[in-house]
């Protein structure tokens, strides 16, 4: 066993569009011998044209995935295992790493387009925007996988930074009492359905509002929440410009 076939290969699939995962996840994609991916998240159009032994793990456990990828590294045999956006977040990568290095199985680790940029994207805006908001928080709310109470969303909304909240559309009036702690009621709040999917759907709001918005929608699962100042960049100019470009700004390669 030599060469690629010697590590498996954590690959992030990108938001939804199929062209938005990397040249070389393509490229790792179409020489596998054994792909396991992530079940109804992934596209299923980046599985057509390969000839690899494919595997959904919607259904499968934790154990069952290990044994599968063992099994075939033992085999010889290059093992692609499929995640849904940028595999570093909320990708439930560590616990089946972890498990390899116990089995002395080395692995690495290809990033993809998370639905977070994907999202920005589709606003066709930053989500840093001088003197606005420098910075970005991702997280969740708690729901059946807890989270440290130091980083519960009332404790986050303290910085009224650009936020953007995975995995909790389905309770939208918890994350907006727990937001309305930090932030006023009229901020931005946008909520990304199925984000770079042909059935994406935006829904605008404030904090105030977006609960209704988003059951009107008809939203329940598969979404983003964004919310923060800055988020008035893809709807209104801001006026609001970096140094970068300025021209009494000097640095080293324009004096």
């Amino acid at each position: 066993m030599s060469g690629k076939k010697n590590k498996i290969y954590f690959i992030g699939a990108g938001a939804g569009d199929p062209e938005l995962i990397t040249v070389k996840g393509r490229r790792l994609l179409d020489e596998a011998d054994v792909v396991i991916y992530a079940g109804s998240l992934v596209n299923p159009a980046l599985l057509k044209g390969i000839e690899a032994e494919i595997h959904d793990s919607a259904g499968m456990t934790l154990d069952e995935i290990i044994n599968l990828i063992e099994g075939s590294f033992k085999q010889g045999k290059l093992v692609v295992r499929l995640h849904t956006g940028d595999p570093s977040l909320y990708g439930a990568i560590s616990e089946q790493i972890e498990r390899l290095c116990r089995l002395n199985i080395p692995s690495a680790v290809v990033p993809g387009v998370s639905s977070a940029m994907a999202g920005a994207a589709a606003l066709g805006q930053e989500l840093t925007v001088p003197e606005i908001s420098q910075t970005v928080i991702f997280t969740r709310i708690e729901g059946r996988t807890p989270v440290p109470e130091r980083e519960k969303l009332s404790e986050l909304a303290k910085h009224r930074a650009s936020m953007v909240i995975f995995l909790s559309v389905g309770m939208i009036e918890k994350v907006r009492d727990e937001l309305l702690k930090g932030y006023p009621e009229d901020t931005p709040v946008i909520v990304i359905e199925k984000v770079s999917w042909p059935e994406e759907k935006i829904v605008r709001g404030v904090l105030a509002d977006i609960a209704d918005k988003i059951k009107e929608a008809g939203i329940k699962k598969t979404a983003l929440i964004y919310i923060g100042e800055a988020l008035k960049a893809s709807e209104q100019q801001l006026k609001k410009e970096s140094k970068l470009y300025n021209k009494d700004f000097k640095h080293g390669y324009r004096e």
